[in-house]
């Protein structure tokens, strides 16, 4: 992948706590390409927001980005000056966050808001700014956009404020979007319809998606590539096939048989035992070692080097092997 948009290299986000620093991403390493998908999954506390705030330049004290590099379009944004951040963020990169009261204010409406986001980054004509609102809402089936412009957010549904926060998001024809969990707390159906525009956003816009969520059923209805976050480290990545069809990491394996559809009707599902160590106090092996049914002796005493590239690998001592 010789023409990355954006290339993460050995990323490593440090929190000073009392016990000592919490290491929420320790070496992680990603490539996504114009146009694609990057799924980045894992359980609550693995390091896939902050891998997301990362990127964007979001980490204030008492966190801060210890050593790494995040190449965007060719651009340094590792320890890049605020005001180059400041152009790069809700221009080039959006983000969109889970709740989108968190994007949206009760106060303003939809038109204010959107009008503010435009003014920050382009400025312009009246005419031109009403034209580009209308045309994203009602790309994100918002109906009667021309309308609802002039609504408050208090006036949608929830599935309706997402929809708004996605087009703000996409107001600006960004590169890059990150989403960090933004349809976990929608209902089904409204989550299957923003997942399908999503990805007809991604194929006709260019628009690349890191899509962050601790639901591998949801990436994998969604992304083209997969990587598996567990303790701060990307543990597996590869294809969303390869990830669903042959995973090597045990973890992985777990999350999956995680899915009820994949087993009998009444049938007890198998769980990973235990629970992820503190990302202030982990282990000196392997951090999934505990939980694990293949950890040796070796797990225990030594962390797992990678092994692959930034397209695909595994982090394990012990792989699956591969059983198509």
């Amino acid at each position: 992948m010789t023409n990355a948009l954006l290339r993460v290299s050995g990323l490593k986000t440090v929190f000073a706590t009392r016990n000592g620093p919490l290491r929420a991403v320790d070496n992680v390493s990603l490539e996504v390409e114009r146009g694609e998908i990057l799924g980045l999954v894992g359980e609550s506390g693995s390091g896939k927001s902050v891998t997301g705030f990362s990127i964007l330049g979001l980490i204030e004290e008492p966190g801060r980005i210890e050593a790494g590099s995040i190449l965007f379009d060719g651009q340094e944004l590792a320890g890049a000056p605020a005001q180059v951040l400041r152009r790069i963020r809700g221009h080039r990169i959006a983000m969109i966050f889970q709740d989108p009261m968190m994007t949206l204010n009760p106060v303003l409406t939809i038109r204010a808001q959107m009008k503010l986001a435009f003014d920050a980054h382009e400025g312009g004509a009246k005419d031109d700014f009403t034209t580009r609102a209308i045309e994203v809402l009602t790309k994100v089936g918002i109906p009667d956009a021309a309308h609802r412009l002039d609504a408050y957010p208090h006036q949608f549904s929830g599935g309706m404020r997402q929809r708004v926060a996605i087009a703000i998001a996409l107001l600006h024809r960004p590169d890059l979007i990150i989403a960090d969990e933004p349809t976990t707390a929608l209902d089904v159906s409204i989550q299957a319809q923003i997942l399908t525009e999503v990805r007809a956003l991604a194929r006709e816009t260019g628009t690349a998606l890191i899509w962050i969520s601790h639901d591998l059923a949801t990436i994998a209805a969604l992304a083209n590539r997969i990587a598996v976050m567990y303790a701060g480290k990307i543990v597996e990545q590869g294809t969303t096939r390869e990830i669903l069809r042959m995973p090597r990491h045990p973890y992985t394996q777990g999350l999956l048989n995680s899915r009820p559809d994949r087993f009998p009707a009444k049938a007890k599902l198998p769980q990973i035992r235990g629970s992820m160590p503190s990302l202030s106090n982990l282990p000196r092996g392997c951090a999934f070692a505990s939980r694990c049914d293949r950890a040796t002796d070796l797990c225990a005493m030594q962390s797992p080097a990678w092994q692959g590239d930034t397209q695909q690998g595994v982090r394990c001592f012990h792989p699956l092997e591969p059983n198509p």
